[in-house]
């Protein structure tokens, strides 16, 4: 009989597959705009309505602030985005599209 921990990598192995098929499966749409999987991710939520905040975004997707902060700055440097302080609290950054984004 399999113990626990066996069966539990066995099914992280197997979900680490399934991700990079997903990102293997995306990239030949993906490189022609410019975008990777997550920056795709986070511009499928983007289109949900903006201006988001950083926190919101990352929560909805399950990124940490240490994540999503990058992938946005890569976003903004491409024109796709523009972050910028929120007025009333200057602690949080909100995030809209762009013309190109």
């Amino acid at each position: 009989m399999q113990s626990r921990q066996e069966i539990g990598t066995q099914l992280s192995f197997a979900l680490y597959g399934a991700a990079n098929r997903m990102n293997r499966l995306h990239k030949p749409f993906l490189d022609p705009l410019g975008l990777t999987f997550p920056q795709y991710l986070v511009m499928l939520e983007l289109y949900n309505g903006t201006p988001r905040s950083v926190g919101d975004i990352g929560h909805k997707l399950g990124m940490d602030t240490g994540t999503i902060t990058p992938l946005l700055k890569r976003l903004e440097s491409a024109g796709r985005i523009i972050r910028t302080r929120d007025r009333t609290d200057e602690r949080r950054v909100l995030i809209t599209l762009t013309d190109n984004g």
